[in-house]
């Protein structure tokens, strides 16, 4: 195909730090690129030079003639006083001598059909979901030549963030989209450009090739530095020895060694992003709410809702944009007040909570000290940890914690912010879109961090990834009440196709061979299913060894009472896993077994 854009030689820098050194790469005509990298790497930064937003320092941007560019950054900015209709026609794609006044109609169908009603509707009143769709009107309400989002699934809710994928899959032309959406990755794109390190590697597979691809050359990068350093030791003591100066073999030795001595020097440094498990001790009893309403500006948002948080709870909470669900997350965490009801918390339960928002620093703060502010050390299972040792593990090495937190990109003040509330030491994590402007290896070792979390997790989040990884239970918010589903996202899923299923017109009694057909053949586990389904009998094993280990230490201890009563407390809770996951199997199995007799006709 031909070729829509290129980059020659591109070098890039901001502020001190060089984003491309000397990039080069081709974009055809119909490509399809999901962009990825570490937060500050330049993803950014890349789409601003293809929409031309922004020069490269050096080097040269080549754009196909004519071309007309949509582009969406990551955080929209709207006029306040604007209407939503005039906002959506400031992201409308240019075109040469257009009045873009005649394509406010075009605007308007969009708008409608993302669920918007009063089109006259001013930007100030809009919550930052209903901005980002707003924007998304604009550059998707006709087509253009190259399509370029800058994290589009940011802020935005679940059934939108299906709408948009189900869109960009019908895409015919360029589209070239950085995102953290791990199955948006997989579903909508045959090129994965990875950024980092002053250079764009390009992966020509989908995200789950890319993944399977890099390892492969970390791995070869790896044994190449090995090889290396270890010629370098005895390049080192062959130069140490001496050699004979006019030799002509030992000057190229010499050479080798400066080579070998230099490719040491520039290989990158292999920092790697722990997060340290960091919590206080947590009681029996932790938080619970009985028929509690939540309302903002007098409007109540959910209703009657009551929970008893346990001990090693993994809830996710899902609904629409503005349905009250930051709202209620405010108010467990005791910043709002109830519309009514009660909410009672154990005397040592400490919330962290990771607002959708980062709060504001001061821009002059350093960052060392911006971490030193809530606490210069913290426990770990590995021991103390001082915040300077904590900030190294969070990616912020020693050379960096002096600078301003004003010098960081989104995703470093993201990460630096989780740092900040896992400093206080929670014993319950309110974790409010954590996913949002965090890079993939982040959400990925905070996914492990939360796997190994000593203590209860309440997460709102519309990376369905995410969900599927880290909740076994969901809420859904459903006109205003809080409706429970077991499992994560996918869980849910299946749950609203069954309710759909079920609310279809009877079947005609005159075809009942075709409708066994047709529902045979669309028996089959879900993806979560399937998943479960493989590791079903290990948990449930698992649980029964630690309600056995349990039963002993509680005879052993008989005469502890303090230590007996937070030992029941934990049979108890296994216990009821153990119980939840004992049915699972047994529906699982079951299903198997009607997926065995199809298959066997």
């Amino acid at each position: 195909m031909a070729s829509a854009i290129s980059l020659s030689d591109v070098t890039i820098f901001y502020s001190e730090k060089q984003l491309f050194n000397h990039a080069s790469l081709t974009i055809s005509e119909g490509d399809r690129i999901g962009v990825v990298g570490k937060n500050g790497s330049g993803k950014s930064t890349f789409l601003r030079l293809l929409a031309g937003i922004e020069q490269p320092d050096d080097g040269k941007i080549t754009v196909q003639r004519n071309l007309s560019v949509a582009y969406l950054p990551q955080t929209p900015h709207l006029r306040e006083d604007a209407t939503i209709t005039e906002a959506a026609l400031q992201y409308l794609p240019a075109r040469p001598g257009e009045d873009t006044a005649s394509a406010a109609y075009e605007a308007q169908t969009l708008l409608t059909q993302l669920g918007f009603v009063d089109l006259q509707q001013p930007v100030r009143e809009l919550s930052g979901g209903q901005r980002m769709r707003v924007a998304l009107a604009g550059v998707l309400c006709r087509d253009s030549d190259v399509l370029l989002l800058d994290e589009p699934t940011n802020h935005i809710d679940l059934d939108m963030a299906q709408w948009l994928e189900d869109r960009l899959l019908k895409w015919r032309k360029t589209l070239i989209v950085v995102t953290h959406d791990r199955y948006l990755l997989e579903r909508a794109f045959s090129r994965i450009f990875d950024v980092g390190g002053g250079t764009i590697d390009v992966y020509n597979c989908a995200y789950s090739g890319y993944l399977e691809e890099r390892a492969q050359r970390e791995e070869m990068q790896s044994a190449t530095l090995r090889k290396n350093k270890s010629l370098y030791r005895k390049e080192l003591a062959w130069i140490r020895r001496g050699a004979p100066a006019r030799s002509t073999k030992a000057k190229g030795r010499i050479q080798r060694f400066d080579a070998v001595a230099e490719a040491i020097r520039e290989a990158p440094p292999e920092a790697e992003l722990t997060m340290k498990s960091v919590s206080s001790r947590l009681g029996k009893k932790i938080i619970s709410w009985e028929h509690i309403s939540v309302a903002i500006g007098g409007q109540t948002l959910i209703r009657d809702f009551s929970y008893t948080l346990l001990r090693d709870d993994r809830l996710g909470i899902i609904g629409g944009n503005g349905a009250g669900k930051t709202t209620l997350l405010r108010t467990l965490c005791g910043e709002l007040p109830t519309a009514c009801g009660v909410i009672e918390r154990g005397e040592t339960v400490k919330v962290g909570y990771f607002a959708q928002h980062c709060p504001p620093l001061d821009p002059d703060t350093r960052i060392i000290d911006a971490v030193k502010d809530v606490a210069a050390k913290v426990y770990t299972p590995e021991g103390d940890m001082t915040a300077s040792q904590m900030a190294e593990t969070f990616l912020f090495p020693s050379q960096m914690q002096y600078q301003r937190v004003s010098s960081l990109s989104g995703g470093e003040m993201r990460r630096l912010y989780l740092l900040r509330i896992l400093m206080a030491a929670p014993n319950v994590l309110i974790l409010d879109e954590p996913t949002n402007d965090l890079d993939l290896d982040t959400l990925n070792v905070l996914e492990d961090y939360l796997d190994s979390f000593q203590g209860a997790i309440i997460a709102v989040s519309h990376d369905r990834y995410f969900l599927d990884r880290i909740t076994t239970h969901l809420f859904a918010v459903e006109d205003g009440v809080m409706v429970p589903y077991i499992g994560g996202y996918q869980s849910y899923l299946d749950a609203q196709e069954e309710k759909r299923e079920a609310a279809l017109p009877a079947p005609e009694m005159e075809k009942p061979a075709e409708q066994t057909r047709q529902h045979s053949a669309t028996l089959k586990f879900t993806f979560r299913e399937q998943r479960d389904f493989e590791t079903i009998e290990d948990t449930v094993a698992q649980l029964e060894e630690k309600v056995e280990a349990l039963s002993a230490q509680i005879e052993a201890n008989a005469a502890d009472y303090v230590r007996v009563a937070a030992l029941m407390a934990e049979q108890e809770e296994t216990q009821r896993h153990l119980d939840e996951a004992t049915e699972r199997w047994l529906y699982l199995q079951e299903k198997w077994e009607q997926i065995q007799t199809q298959k066997n006709g």
